[in-house]
């Protein structure tokens, strides 16, 4: 995989994906930026979200389990000191439907400790809670 970025203006960068989808990445205005786009830090929340979501909905499906919803709050800790890297990030997702838990949390196991790619490619604590249909906040590691 390869991919381009461009440099706009002050700190701002244009990039357009292998899959053909533009991104715009930008620093806040205390620092120079524009806040013309996202910052890497919040791209990178959004990229482990996204690589663990979409294995959860695979495995899932596979199982022939349908959500009817499904969303993740994506809580990253960085350091300190720089460079500032995220130590720890916390997913929960939040699951609707007709699902066995014991099938809810071997997918969200198998995309964790097994499938997220974006996940293994970190130096980062990470850990999951889930929900099913609104019910308490469980813990899982």
């Amino acid at each position: 995989m390869k991919t381009t970025i461009q440099w706009t203006e002050k700190m701002a960068f244009k990039s357009t994906t292998p899959s053909g989808h533009e991104i715009r990445i930008d620093a806040a205005e205390e620092i120079g930026g524009t806040n013309s786009g996202a910052r890497p830090t919040e791209l990178l929340l959004n990229a482990v979200a996204g690589c663990t979501g979409i294995d959860i909905i695979s495995i899932l499906h596979k199982m022939r389990l349908n959500p009817t919803a499904f969303s993740m709050e994506v809580e990253g800790i960085r350091a300190d000191d720089h460079p500032r890297r995220f130590t720890d990030i916390n997913i929960h997702y939040a699951l609707e439907g007709d699902l066995p838990e014991d099938k809810v949390i071997r997918a969200i196991q198998l995309s964790k400790d097994k499938y997220c790619s974006v996940a293994h490619s970190l130096n980062s604590n990470i850990t999951a809670s889930y929900s099913i249909n609104g019910g308490e906040a469980k813990n899982l590691n």
